[in-house]
């Protein structure tokens, strides 16, 4: 099961996220929340499984400074 563990605003900082955490080891999504909204505009969840949500968002805090 994938949980949410963080909202980005923008695809730029999903990115980063995304990019953080893979280099981290973690499994990561990332998906828009909006349809029909440019990437610029939109939110994106990022996604990582159950088993290393903890983890993995104790990583984004810890590192919230790259961001």
């Amino acid at each position: 099961m994938w949980v949410v563990i963080y909202m980005a605003e923008g695809k730029k900082k999903a990115d980063k996220v995304l990019e953080l955490l893979t280099n981290e080891g973690f499994l990561v999504k990332t998906k828009p929340v909006y349809k029909n909204t440019a990437p610029e505009d939109n939110y994106y969840e990022i996604i990582v499984p159950k088993s290393e949500a903890h983890e993995a968002h104790k990583a984004i805090v810890e590192c919230r400074h790259l961001m």
